[in-house]
């Protein structure tokens, strides 16, 4: 969810269409995934996979200049529930549900500082995003994470719609978006889902949800669960920067 899963991610097939290159006029730069690299072919079209279930939506018409879609972790991170991240340090085990909010309100504050920095458009490397496409990304993490909030407290265990977060990423053009438009839509999300975890009763902290791949989270482990992505990602943030300074 926060971060590339495999549940989400089932034979993902990725292809987005690069417009306006001297002397080829239709190419997609498509991930192979049993390779784990990319390639440039000919077509015009976003495919991929979620299960058994194949998508299709119409071809992007991308800016020769906007780097192409980073390719996808498949990583599970519900180990970050079991013991700390080495790279962030966010410790699971210290987060509860009553402070939740609140951390999410000090992370929207500190990406709006992030966002300000000139770079904030800026790749580390064609491989990272760059500060405005992490912002992107956590904002709809915010936007994602109240919905399947909701649903666990209004719905006896819920099983959660996949999202396929590279696509996402493609399909909304993070890499092209506002880094101060950014800011404040993921302060705005930011603020919808604290509201959303002030709200949660002691009783409804045991309730439940799932996901496609099995995992089931209650809303106390999915509290600790999903500050993880936000947390990581303002890392992510600050190491980019170090390199490019």
């Amino acid at each position: 969810d926060g971060h590339h899963q495999a549940a989400d991610h089932s034979t993902m097939h990725v292809i987005s269409q690069l417009c306006g290159l001297p002397g080829s006029a239709r190419l997609r730069r498509e991930y192979d995934p049993d390779r784990g690299r990319h390639h440039l072919a000919a077509g015009s079209e976003i495919r991929w996979n979620t299960g058994a279930a194949r998508h299709s939506v119409p071809g992007m018409s991308l800016d020769p200049t906007t780097p192409p879609p980073i390719e996808p972790d498949s990583k599970d991170w519900t180990w970050v529930l079991e013991r700390p991240c080495p790279d962030c340090g966010f410790d699971a085990a210290t987060i509860d549900v009553v402070s939740t909010g609140d951390e999410v309100r000090r992370i929207g504050v500190r990406f709006a500082e992030l966002l300000a920095d000139p770079l904030a458009r800026v790749r580390p490397d064609e491989q990272q995003w760059s500060a405005t496409e992490y912002a992107c990304h956590v904002r709809d993490v915010f936007r994602l994470f109240d919905t399947r909030l909701g649903l666990m407290l209004d719905q006896d265990d819920p099983l959660f719609a996949n999202w396929d977060q590279d696509v996402t990423a493609v399909e909304d053009g993070y890499a092209t978006q506002d880094p101060a438009t950014v800011a404040a839509e993921l302060r705005a999300a930011g603020d919808v889902i604290a509201a959303s975890f002030d709200g949660v009763t002691d009783e409804q902290r045991s309730r439940v949800g799932r996901r496609s791949d099995g995992a089931v989270f209650t809303v106390d482990s999915f509290a600790r669960y999903f500050l993880h992505d936000p947390v990581h990602h303002v890392w992510d943030v600050e190491q980019g920067y170090a390199r490019l300074a």
